[in-house]
C-alpha cells in the first residue's frame, strides 16, 4: 500500500510568521505533527510520503502514485483542504480525513472517501481492519478518549527538518478549564491525559539524534493541566536530560496563567529549559471574563501575574480577544494599555468568533445569532456571530487596536521595555549561526533601511547592543516579528 500524507496549507495569519521565516531562509514554522504521528500508526510494511503544502506544491505525479491521501488539518486550513480534495477526485485517488479539521466539521467536506474522525489512536485501527477486510466505511468516530501512553513517535525521516523554524512534541490532550469560545474540550475532553516520562524524553531524544539543536515547542493546549505529574515525574526527567545534554534546545509552550500561582512549577519549568509561555489572558474586562467562563483569570490583577511568570525569566506571549457581550466601548484603549503595561511583546489580539460546538456556539445558536461563515482565523476581521456592538464599532476599534500594538513605534519601545528586567537563566554559550547572521543582515535592510520606522529599529539595535548585549539576538528576533505581524495586519486594511 502507498500513502500520501499531505498537509494542507496555512493562509498567512499571526502565527503562521510567513514574513519572518524568509528572514532566516525557513519554510515553514512548525512540521504537521499529528500526521507524522498517524504515518507511526499505519502498518510498517506500507510506503509512505508526505508533502506539506507550505513548504512546496502538489504534483500529479504524486496523487497517480498514491493509493490513498491521507489529509489533516485545522479549521484555518479548510480552503486548502478542500483544494486537495478536488484534486484526488480529478485524479481518482481515495481520500482519508482526519483531525480537528474534519472531527469538527466532516459534513462540510464532499468528495472524502474515508473519515476518520476523533483521535487517531483509537478510530485509525478500525478502519486499517476494515480496510484489510475490504470492506471500510465512510465515517469512524467515538465518544472514547485515547491512552496517549500508546501513542508512537512521530516518524521524523518523512520531512526535511532543516526547513522548518522549530520541531514540535506533544506531551498532553485535553484542558481542566471550559471556556465558552474553546473547542479543545470538545475535540480532548476536560480530564487531560498525558504521555509517560520515558515517552518525552524519548521524543526529545529523537530530535537530538536527528541532529536537530534549536527551538522546540510542547503543542499542549494547557501544558499545566495536570501539575503534578509535571511536577512529581516530567520536569525533573527534562531537567536531568536537558543537563546531561547541555541544554541542546530552547523550549516553549502554551498554558493558563494560574502557572504564576506555583512557584515550584514555575521554577521547574524554567530548569527544564523553557523560555517562552504562550498564555490566554482574552480580556482585561472582569465582565467579559465572567462571560467567557475564563477561569483562571477571575479575580487576580492580571499584570502582576504577567510580571511574575516573566521575572522568572520567560517571554510572555499574549491571546486577546475582543466581541464580546459585556464588551465595553472603552476595551480597545484599555486593551492598548494593558498590553502597554504588561510589556508583552507577543500579543495576538483576535476577534471572537464560535468554533463548531462550543458552548459559545450553541447559546448564540439558540440566540439566533449564528451566521454561516467561519474561516479559523480570528485575526482575518471576520466574524461568524452578530455581536452585541455595532459591527462597525467593533471592527473600528479592532482596527485601532492592531494599528497601534504593531506600529514601530509603540512595538520598539515595548520590546526595550521588556528587555530592561527580562533575565532568562543562563545555561550555555550561543554560538554564531550563519542563519543568525544572515538574519541579522536581512533585517538591517528590510527593516533598517527599507521599513516603516527605520528609526525605531536603529534605536533598538543600538540600545540593545551596548546597553542589553546578551539579548541582542533576541531584540533582532523581535524586530523581525514584529515586521510580520505588521503584515499581516496591513493585508487586512
Amino acid at each position: 500500500m502507498k500513502i500520501l500524507l499531505v498537509c494542507p496549507e496555512y493562509p498567512d495569519t499571526f502565527w503562521s510568521f510567513k514574513h519572518a521565516l524568509r528572514f532566516v531562509s525557513k519554510k515553514a514554522g512548525q512540521p504537521p505533527l499529528g500526521l507524522l504521528t498517524v504515518a507511526s500508526l499505519l502498518p510498517a510494511e506500507w510506503e509512505k510520503r508526505l508533502v506539506d503544502l507550505n513548504l512546496r506544491s502538489l504534483t500529479d505525479q504524486e496523487l497517480h502514485w498514491a493509493d490513498y491521501v491521507f489529509l489533516g488539518g485545522m479549521s484555518v486550513q479548510a480552503a486548502s483542504a478542500r483544494s486537495v480534495i478536488a484534486r484526488c477526485k480529478e485524479t481518482g485517488t481515495r481520500v482519508v480525513a482526519g483531525g480537528p479539521l474534519f472531527t469538527a466539521r466532516h459534513e462540510e467536506f464532499q468528495g472524502v472517501d474515508h473519515f476518520v474522525l476523533n483521535e487517531a489512536e483509537i478510530t485509525l485501527p478500525l478502519f486499517l481492519e476494515d480496510l484489510r477486510h475490504g470492506q471500510p466505511k465512510n465515517i469512524y468516530s467515538t465518544r472514547q478518549w485515547a491512552d496517549l501512553r500508546t501513542t508512537p513517535l512521530p516518524m521524523w525521516e518523512l520531512i526535511d527538518r532543516r526547513k522548518y523554524a522549530t520541531m514540535n512534541i506533544q506531551y498532553s490532550r485535553g484542558c481542566p478549564y471550559d471556556c465558552e469560545f474553546c473547542d479543545i474540550t470538545v475535540l480532548y475532553g476536560r480530564v487531560p491525559r498525558t504521555k509517560s516520562g520515558p515517552q518525552v524524553i524519548a521524543e526529545l531524544e529523537a530530535l537530538y539524534r536527528s541532529g536537530w539543536r534549536e527551538h522546540v515547542f510542547f503543542v499542549d493546549d494547557n501544558f499545566i493541566g495536570n501539575r503534578d505529574r509535571l511536577k512529581r515525574e516530567i520536569l525533573p526527567r527534562i531537567i536531568r536530560w536537558m543537563e546531561e545534554n547541555r541544554y541542546p534546545f530552547s523550549l516553549g509552550t502554551e498554558a493558563s496563567l494560574n502557572l504564576s500561582d506555583d512557584p515550584v512549577l514555575l521554577d521547574l519549568m524554567v530548569r527544564a529549559g523553557f523560555e517562552e509561555v504562550f498564555v490566554g489572558i482574552e480580556s482585561p474586562n472582569v465582565e467579559s471574563l465572567e462571560e467567557c467562563k475564563k477561569i483562571p483569570n477571575k479575580n487576580r490583577d492580571l499584570i502582576a501575574s504577567v510580571k511574575t511568570l516573566q521575572k522568572a525569566g520567560l517571554q510572555v506571549q499574549g491571546g486577546f480577544i475582543v466581541g464580546f457581550d459585556h464588551d465595553p466601548p472603552s476595551i480597545f484603549d484599555t486593551l492598548i494599555r494593558f498590553i502597554e503595561e504588561s510589556r508583552i511583546v507577543v500579543a495576538m489580539v483576535g476577534l471572537l468568533n464560535a468554533p463548531v460546538n462550543t458552548r459559545l456556539y450553541n447559546r448564540l445558536g439558540k440566540e439566533e445569532r449564528l451566521l454561516k461563515t467561519f474561516s479559523g482565523d480570528n485575526m482575518d476581521f471576520s466574524m461568524n456571530f452578530v455581536p452585541k456592538m455595532s459591527q462597525e464599532g467593533l471592527i473600528s476599534g479592532y482596527r485601532k487596536i492592531l494599528g497601534t500594538i504593531y506600529s514601530p513605534r509603540e512595538y520598539y519601545q515595548r520590546v526595550i521595555e521588556f528587555l530592561k528586567t527580562h533575565e532568562p537563566l543562563r545555561r550555555r554559550g550561543t554560538s554564531i549561526q550563519v542563519a543568525h547572521l544572515r538574519a541579522l543582515l536581512k533585517s538591517m535592510v528590510l527593516l533598517g533601511v527599507m521599513g516603516q520606522g527605520r528609526f525605531y529599529y536603529w534605536r533598538l539595535f543600538f540600545w540593545s547592543l551596548f546597553r542589553r548585549p546578551r539579548h541582542f539576538s533576541t531584540a533582532i528576533t523581535l524586530a523581525i516579528y514584529g515586521f510580520h505581524f505588521r503584515r499581516v495586519f496591513e493585508q487586512y486594511c
